[in-house]
């Protein structure tokens, strides 16, 4: 039988989890879960406030002691019994990540298979969390070196990708033997609550995670951040409320992670495979409709494929039918609010006031919903505004270059460093921006660098740390050594 969004919704929690019940919150009201297609109301959730922040950090915190000394490999079947049950229900999982988020669904079944991922890899990694045992170096003692739990987490996780942003924390955290307040975005938060609800299903005790919804974020995290029992935090957002959430996680002195904002230049040079290039471009620049960090916000082209590339791309994006998510014909589905909207109108006009071209789109779509034409802006030249923000959207400014050392300058030219792509046939090329590129990840001639296996995080003001790979566990493990005395002594 066919699940209806009537019955998908109604399976979904709409309380705050603490302690492992199900809890009203304090916050003034409920908050209102809208689809962005439709602008209508899919469900009405608790609202948290200070009290319900530090309710949820205690529930973690007594937990903490009695989660950290469960063996890892139960640890790890928890995770992989969760992994079993959301691949079993993926396509509830789809259909609600596009309903309240607005991607089609077919990304959305994407989004599902890369976040449980997490969920598989970091039960694998539990039973990997290793040691060391050797003698000093002047033969006096012997030096062990253990890794232990950092201890409660505070997590606070966009709307873009409401699987994947909470396994991609809460999968290591349990791994590692941490306990963890869960913050979703107020506007994405569905998929969070039905995760949890399938993680207790899978049999994690209660107060390792607890969830928390609010309407004031701020507000909310303050007192659980300035709470002494909290001995981490890891967010993922915006580089302005990133530096916020430092200065106050410096009080404590906390381990932080960051994953951060991007300005993701995309490369194309005279010798790339200039259609490879364009399919490369649409993924990098399209994923989530262009609303992620990895999303390509710059393409900078050898100004001997700039147009050919241009209108290649902009072909592309005029067969792109737009939407509702759940749709299955839709393949660009509505910006996340109006906010978003009228800031890509922003940009668009910004650029053609600068003296960048439209080639296709340009405007919003009058009607129901937040939708945003794909557009393609050509002749961007250096500095334009729009080169200088996170666009997230679809909306994909062109800028040509001369040389490799000019290309490399555009590209690097910018605060943030998390993604960059390139597309070129030479070996020695894509070999020497390997090495020049300034940013944590690099696509070379690809647009999609995610993956459950590998490191994920940038430099500079795109973050600290990183999430998956061998590394992620370890942003939840801290190093503790003892020096014994030589026993034959």
């Amino acid at each position: 039988m066919t699940l209806t969004e009537k019955d998908l919704l109604a399976k979904v929690p709409t309380k705050l989890y603490i302690n492992g019940d199900w809890v009203d919150g304090h916050g003034e009201g409920t908050i209102a879960v809208e689809d962005p297609a439709t602008g209508k109301v899919l469900a009405d959730i608790a609202n948290a406030n200070e009290k319900d922040g530090l309710l949820a950090l205690s529930a973690a915190s007594d937990a903490q002691e009695s989660w950290a000394k469960v063996p890892p490999r139960e640890r790890a079947e928890i995770l992989r019994r969760t992994f079993e049950l959301v691949k079993a229900r993926s396509e509830e999982f789809a259909m609600l990540i596009s309903l309240e988020m607005g991607k089609p669904l077919t990304e959305a079944r994407g989004e599902v298979t890369y976040g449980n991922e997490f969920l598989r890899w970091f039960s694998e990694e539990a039973v990997r969390i290793s040691g060391r045992y050797g003698s000093s170096p002047e033969g006096t003692g012997r030096m062990l070196v253990t890794q232990r739990p950092v201890g409660p987490a505070f997590a606070i996780t966009p709307w873009n990708f409401p699987l994947a942003m909470a396994t991609r924390k809460i999968g290591p955290a349990i791994a590692a033997g941490c306990t963890m307040v869960v913050k979703p975005a107020e506007l994405t938060p569905l998929t969070t609550l039905l995760l949890v609800a399938t993680l207790e299903e899978a049999g994690l005790p209660k107060g390792v995670v607890n969830v928390i919804t609010t309407s004031t974020s701020a507000q909310t995290s303050a007192p659980i951040i300035a709470d002494p029992r909290l001995r981490k935090i890891t967010f993922t957002g915006s580089t302005a409320v990133g530096v916020k959430l430092l200065e106050q996680s410096a009080k404590q002195v906390l381990r932080t992670s960051m994953e951060l904002g991007g300005n993701a230049p995309f490369l194309v040079f005279e010798d790339a495979d200039i259609d490879a290039a364009v399919s490369g471009a649409m993924l990098a620049k399209l994923r989530n409709i262009g609303q992620a960090c990895t999303a390509a916000n710059r393409f900078i082209v050898h100004e001997s494929l700039a147009d050919e590339f241009a209108q290649k791309m902009a072909a592309q994006m005029e067969a792109m039918p737009l939407g509702r998510g759940v749709d299955p014909e839709t393949k660009i589905g509505p910006v996340i609010n109006e906010k978003a909207r009228a800031n890509l109108k922003r940009l668009v006009d910004a650029t053609t006031s600068e003296g960048g071209k439209i080639v296709t789109g340009g405007n919003a779509v009058v009607g129901e919903g937040y939708f945003f034409q794909p557009t393609v802006l050509n002749d961007v030249k250096p500095g334009s505004t729009i080169l200088n923000e996170e666009i997230f959207g679809p909306v994909a400014p062109i800028v040509r270059f001369k040389s490799e050392d000019e290309a490399i300058r555009l590209a690097n030219d910018t605060e943030y460093g998390l993604v960059s792509y390139a597309y070129t046939q030479d070996l020695k090329r894509g070999l020497r921006l390997i090495e020049r590129l300034d940013t944590g990840m690099t696509g070379l001639n690809t647009g999609l660098v995610s993956n459950a296996a590998a490191p994920f995080g940038g430099v500079k003001q795109s973050g600290l740390g990183r999430e998956g790979g061998l590394e992620g566990i370890h942003e939840y493990l801290e190093t503790k050594y003892v020096m014994i005395p030589d026993p034959s002594i």
